[in-house]
């Protein structure tokens, strides 16, 4: 049902990228315009040409005024490109004006990150996702989709054309597949529930990477846990969230999930057709926002971040913690590095510096997630020489923070144990 709106099939397609400037964002224009190319390149679309527009009033019919139109079709026409990108969300009225003026197809913001999304998915999870939120974006343009066909003609006793009937029949097609894909995908949440719980009864801590596309959470997420997740200077380049299970100081496990990126202006269909995977994040015992501190627009880009998390409910039974992991900290002139890791250490905890690729302050980091993590009891416990089994069951299973032996050759160990794990340690190991 969903149609491509790159012809993957075709050879690469020259593309204009154009970003207008409203000047109502807080963003850099020339950063986004940055960023709406690397989106562009993502979907293998050759860019030969980019460039700010700047819009002092929007035009209901065509975003721009008809000078900077003109403008805009005569670099279509002197680089020869098959494409226009528009760096925001178009009308479907907009794209269709636009495409008619510029005689060449017209993907704004949203249709753009619809489809890299589409292209990167890779588990049965992601593919419902993405194609929900595909068949939101479409059926409010099918009006632009079927112009080729006959429109509905008009007058007493007229019967509808066959443009108009195709038409109604594509959006009942569509809201059909919508209700299917709906129903799949609240199975999802019932099953990831269900995970969630089997975990809570394991039970580890859950740790969840989220942050700007490209801030570097995959290369992250790979150091922390030895995983091999495509990691790449790519934007998107993670869309399926993987878990692995991570070593903290003192033995203790956690699960840790690597998330798709954030990204400035991110389309509502997306929000909501990932509501399942985002679910990982509201109940997470701690969320690492990793801001790629390197940026120009790192400011911006958090902002950007946080936007989309408040859009995400809080999980009931628990507050939300957030420590921030200001990343590529080795991008940094060497100068003003220090003067970054400073910054951190003045947040009272609330951000930690550090190199993914590197490895430069991974292990502080890893001693501040146990510590954000650690809010089980603390419990004293005593173990004959005998109990080598229970002792390594407790380091495996909970946070030692203590262990004395005494002239007996007893243990005396202080440990952090969650209520459920201290239940099945009487069980097995009790008198």
């Amino acid at each position: 049902m969903s149609r491509p709106l790159v012809d993957h099939a075709a050879p690469i397609q020259r593309a204009v990228v154009i970003h207008p400037d409203t000047r109502g964002s807080d963003r850099d224009p020339d950063v986004r315009l940055e960023e709406a190319v690397g989106l562009a390149r993502a979907l293998d679309l050759e860019v030969v040409a980019a460039e700010v527009a700047r819009v002092r009033n929007i035009t209901p019919a065509t975003l721009f005024g008809r000078g900077k139109v003109d403008e805009i079709m005569a670099i279509r026409h002197a680089t020869e490109a098959d494409v226009v990108v528009i760096d925001d969300s178009l009308t479907p009225i907009q794209q269709r004006n636009l495409e008619k003026a510029l005689e060449a197809k017209v993907i704004d913001r949203t249709g753009l990150i619809l489809e890299i999304f589409a292209r990167r998915a890779r588990t049965a999870e992601g593919k419902l996702q993405v194609e929900l939120a595909r068949l939101n974006y479409e059926r409010s343009r099918l009006v632009r989709t079927w112009t080729h066909l006959e429109r509905q003609r008009g007058g007493l006793g007229k019967t509808g054309g066959p443009g108009e009937t195709q038409i109604e029949l594509d959006r009942r097609l569509i809201a059909d597949r919508i209700v299917r894909l709906k129903a799949d995908l609240e199975e999802v949440r019932r099953t990831r529930g269900l995970h969630r719980k089997a975990r809570k009864q394991v039970p580890h801590p859950t740790v969840a990477l989220v942050g700007y596309t490209n801030a570097g959470k995959s290369t992250l997420f790979n150091r922390l846990t030895g995983a091999e997740v495509l990691a790449k200077d790519l934007l998107f380049a993670t869309l399926d969230p993987t878990q692995r299970t991570i070593k903290l100081p003192h033995g203790r496990p956690a699960i840790i999930s690597d998330t798709v990126g954030f990204i400035s202006d991110l389309p509502h269909e997306l929000v909501e057709a990932f509501r399942a995977t985002l679910e990982e994040v509201a109940e997470a015992d701690l969320i690492l926002h990793v801001r790629d501190i390197a940026s120009p627009d790192s400011p911006a880009q958090a902002r950007d971040v946080e936007t989309v998390l408040e859009r995400i409910p809080e999980a009931e039974d628990k507050p939300r913690r957030i420590l921030e992991v200001w990343n590529k900290i080795d991008l940094i002139p060497e100068g003003e590095r220090g003067l970054t890791v400073a910054r951190a250490l003045n947040t009272d905890g609330r951000a930690t510096a550090v190199s993914a690729v590197t490895g430069e302050g991974l292990d502080s980091l890893r001693e501040r997630i146990a510590e954000l993590i650690d809010d089980e009891p603390e419990i004293e416990l005593v173990l004959d020489p005998a109990q080598g089994e229970a002792m390594a069951w407790l380091y495996q299973n909970g946070r030692v923070i203590s262990r004395d032996t005494d002239e007996k050759g007893r243990s005396r160990v202080r440990v952090r144990l969650h209520a459920a794990a201290l239940g099945r340690f009487e069980q097995q190991f009790g008198d």
